[in-house]
């Protein structure tokens, strides 16, 4: 039955009739208007072919096995899909909703095979806008050919936008040394990969930053003299950030040098939107602005640069959108925003005061994207019953407030440590939700994973990936925008970190213990999986290598435990496994991103080798 398949995202309705279509050897693909539709009958034609192993033939006409047609009335991205005895119709609301019902169908046939269930479907998206931002600059900037693969996936899931998030790794003529060691994309292949984009009704969207966040830049001498604090500056949360973070607002070589950046990058992007960062200014007003903080007041300094760079998109003809966790600090400024930017309100744990937060901003008249994430970053392997919480409580309460965009994010935080397809949950959970919040409570998603995103029959690795990103719970303690397993991979820890705090209960060895048998049983489930991807194999390596990482955080938090952490037989064992821990993630790297960045990536492992004792880096 149509209803029982695992659709992500799942339709708005679903119509069963108890009848079935044979498929036959050769089909026609039919439209009354063929070169308006070609696109799409292509799109058919490659499905049909690659998940059916049959041949289809494109005609003009109505009588024929698959016909596809557009009818303005049903609404923007709207679809209907009908499958008889006979034939199979869709018709879309436009280009996109056509393209929509394809990739339904195409979910459709991968679990029903050769003999699909018949009936019909009418559905349409919650959000006109379903995005992706993927951080691109901590430190993996991914192959082209990764970048393509990840734009099919996102059209398969419906989504419309994608971001790549830039500090350093965009190829300025004007800056080379900047990204001279980043391997960053260059304006060439942002073409291309927008050519891409296009054919699957993605928008690419440019996104630097350029304000906070900017350390890539000022720790060369030539920009160093931009900076707010070029010494470094208290964290918010305790400690010191060594070296220069953001732009100093009161320089006017400061926007000069802005909208330098945006005069190199955007001629390079059709889209009308820009998202220009600005968030965690945490140094503003500790440097060179601290007189200037005094006098007007941090947000209103924060505001008078923010309304500079808006000036700069104005030149460009551009939708600024902006993160507005700064703004959100100043609510008496909110008011003052010019009503043609994008707000854009990030929270990546479960409880977000999405309510309040979005209710400012709404009352404010200012068009809303939420912007939740994949809880990926700063994990090893996720967090996922986090990562579920805090994409549905975005998707509920954005409507509620009016929002017109979803934007799930997929941050690279401590070097990108987390492998790629740990994400993949993320991004087909936060497709459900911003497509239809409401229905996406029904699917089973270790199931729908394993059949639409990883092609694996043997439903193995949708539950290994949901459940690796559960792991860390076994240890009884949460971590807000971490976990505690990615603390066992990090310099720092203590005897002390295992006693019962406000994140949790005492660590013991029975917890411990009780999550590396999970672990291995999870990575003996991969090694059963059977995806039918072109990267299975790579697949299977990198969830193994994430298990392996997750048991080196356990075998650390364990020797504490125990403790013997201090005894040098022990820190000898350790870092004998993380050697090998390293090497893996090197080589899994090369097989996804680029050579720019894993140097960086590796050092931050290497730093718990330094702990074991071992101080020569070895790293590449």
């Amino acid at each position: 039955m149509l209803s029982d398949i695992q659709f992500i995202p799942r339709p708005r309705v679903i119509n069963d009739v108890p009848e079935s279509f044979i498929v036959a050897a050769h089909h026609t693909i039919g439209s009354m208007d063929v070169i308006n539709n070609y696109p799409n009958l292509l799109k058919l034609q490659q499905v049909i072919k690659e998940e059916l192993g049959v041949t289809a033939e494109i005609v003009c006409g109505c009588d024929c096995t698959y016909q596809l047609s557009i009818e303005p009335t049903l609404g923007k991205q709207a679809y209907e899909l009908a499958i008889s005895a006979g034939c199979v119709s869709i018709v879309g609301g436009c280009e996109a909703g056509l393209y929509y019902g394809i990739c339904t169908l195409k979910q459709i046939i991968r679990e029903s095979g050769n003999e699909l269930w018949c009936g019909s479907i009418q559905d349409r998206p919650d959000y006109p806008v379903r995005g992706l931002m993927l951080d691109i600059s901590r430190d993996m900037v991914p192959t082209m050919d990764t970048l393509k693969m990840t734009v099919d996936m996102l059209a398969d899931l419906k989504l419309n936008r994608l971001e790549l998030y830039a500090e350093h790794t965009f190829k300025y003529r004007n800056h080379p040394q900047v990204w001279s060691l980043a391997s960053p994309i260059s304006g060439e292949q942002i073409l291309e990969l927008q050519a891409y984009c296009k054919l699957r009704h993605i928008e690419l969207v440019p996104n630097q930053n350029c304000f906070g966040h900017m350390r890539r830049w000022l720790d060369h001498p030539d920009y160093l003299h931009l900076a707010e604090s070029p010494e470094g500056f208290e964290w918010p949360w305790g400690g010191k950030m060594e070296g220069p973070f953001s732009l100093n607002s009161q320089d006017p070589e400061a926007i000069k040098l802005v909208e330098g950046m945006f005069d190199e990058m955007l001629p390079y992007f059709e889209s009308p939107n820009v998202n220009v960062g600005c968030d965690e200014t945490f140094d503003l007003g500790a440097g060179a602005s601290k007189e200037a903080c005094e006098r007007l007041g941090k947000g209103r300094v924060y505001l008078n640069f923010l309304l500079e760079i808006y000036k700069v998109m104005k030149k460009h003809g551009k939708v600024m959108n902006f993160w507005g966790d700064i703004v959100q600090e100043h609510p008496e400024l909110v008011p003052e925003l010019p009503k043609d930017v994008i707000a854009l309100e990030w929270g990546y744990d479960k409880g977000h005061p999405w309510q309040e937060r979005l209710a400012r901003l709404q009352e404010a008249g200012l068009p809303i994207y939420v912007c939740p994430g994949t809880s990926a970053w700063g994990t090893i392997a996720g967090r996922t019953d986090n990562c579920i919480a805090n994409l549905k409580e975005a998707a509920v309460y954005g409507l509620q407030y009016g929002a017109i965009g979803y934007l799930n994010t997929d941050w690279g935080d401590y070097g990108h440590v987390n492998k790629t397809p740990v994400s993949y949950l993320g991004y087909a959970v936060g497709a459900a939700y911003s497509w239809t919040a409401e229905q996406s409570d029904q699917i089973d998603i270790p199931a729908a994973l394993s059949k639409q995103v990883f092609n694996d029959p043997t439903g193995q690795m949708g539950t290994v990936a949901y459940e690796m990103g559960n792991a860390h719970l076994k240890l009884g303690k949460v971590v807000g925008n971490s976990s505690v397993l990615w603390q066992g991979i990090v310099p720092g820890l203590s005897a002390e970190s295992l006693k019962a705090d406000d994140r949790g209960p005492e660590i013991t060895v029975e917890k411990i213990d009780e999550a590396i048998a999970m672990i291995e049983a999870l990575q003996a489930r991969v090694l059963r999986s059977g995806s039918k991807r072109a990267d299975a194999q790579l697949l299977v390596d990198e969830w193994y290598s994430v298990g392996e990482m997750l048991k080196h955080g356990c075998y650390r938090w364990r020797a504490l435990a125990e403790g013997r952490y201090e005894n040098q037989a022990t820190k000898n064992r350790l870092s004998s496994h993380l050697r090998t821990v390293i090497g893996e993630h090197q080589r899994l790297w090369m097989q996804r991103a680029e050579v720019g960045g894993l140097r960086d990536s590796v050092s931050r492992l290497w730093n718990l080798m330094n702990e074991y004792g071992i101080k020569e880096h070895q790293g590449m």
